[in-house]
């Protein structure tokens, strides 16, 4: 991992990034996986707001390259929920580390397996962190008439 990248619990000052870094890599890395369509409604009704209250409770996770928020992880207690970078990091050890960071979150207070809802561009990354599919399903947590993203359902022990 490059060692410009600092990761530390996000505030409530980082949901503007945390939102451009959603968007960006949902533009950035996703093509390919989803229609055009799919991709421009994948925001839903989000806005930085959206993003505050997790941000601000500390249970995201930022890496900062040079002070710049590049990326981000969140977790609860047995799954982890989001991981998101700048496509312009991406395969440059950020994810890997922010990975890290976000199962052991995930497993606090949790015995068990921990659970994901990948992507379809984002599989394979978890399957190298030892991921398996489970099943399939979809995504609808964006708001109110957007129609579904299809997700791997995945665990690791």
């Amino acid at each position: 991992m490059d060692q410009r990248i600092n990761i530390r619990p996000a505030v409530a000052a980082d949901a503007e990034a945390i939102f451009v870094v959603t968007r960006a890599s949902v533009e950035g890395l996703a093509r390919g996986h989803y229609s055009a369509a799919q991709i421009a409604d994948w925001m839903g009704d989000r806005t930085p707001e959206t993003y505050r209250p997790d941000a601000a409770s500390g249970r995201i996770k930022v890496a900062e390259l040079d002070g710049r928020v590049v990326g981000y992880v969140d977790a609860v207690p047995g799954e982890l929920t989001r991981l998101f970078l700048l496509p312009e990091v991406a395969g440059q050890g950020v994810g890997k580390a922010l990975f890290a960071v976000g199962l052991r979150q995930a497993r606090e207070g949790h015995a068990g397996p921990v659970r994901i809802e990948a992507t379809m561009n984002a599989a394979p990354f978890y399957a190298r962190q030892g991921f398996r599919k489970v099943g399939e399903g979809t995504f609808g947590g964006r708001g109110a008439g957007f129609p579904p993203i299809p997700v791997v359902l995945m665990e690791r022990d």
